[in-house]
């Protein structure tokens, strides 16, 4: 494989990846700007510390990863957070509910391994 296909897939993995997740990240983001701290408290830690990590790796965190800055510490967010939602949250549920935390977690522990690639802020 040449380095521009495999530059361009890292490119296209971290964002498609993450413009997705920040989908779902954006009403948890405005759920802690405008002060609603209704949100799930899955490890234990309260509701609003909860959230405020939630929304940093769903929503925050993944536009550090879609510019390549920092890209290998802000993927360990967004790879928490999922596999919080995957093994805790969604605990209970069907494998069809946990299946799409299941790859937004893969995905993001591989963008941790390789890196983000030539086309990044970082230019690894």
């Amino acid at each position: 494989m040449s380095k521009l296909k495999l530059n361009l897939g890292l490119l296209i993995l971290r964002f498609g990846f993450s413009i997705a997740l920040m989908t779902h990240g954006y009403g948890k983001f405005l759920k802690v700007i405008t002060g609603n701290f209704k949100f799930g408290d899955p490890i234990g830690i309260g509701v609003a510390p909860s959230l405020i990590l939630a929304s940093f790796g769903e929503f925050i965190a993944p536009i550090f990863i879609i510019i390549g800055w920092k890209t290998r510490l802000f993927s360990i967010f967004p790879a928490s957070t999922m596999l919080v939602a995957f093994a805790i949250a969604h605990d209970g549920d069907p494998f069809s509910r946990k299946e799409k935390s299941l790859m937004y977690l893969i995905a993001f522990i591989v963008i941790y391994f390789i890196g983000p690639g030539k086309y990044s802020v970082d230019k690894e």
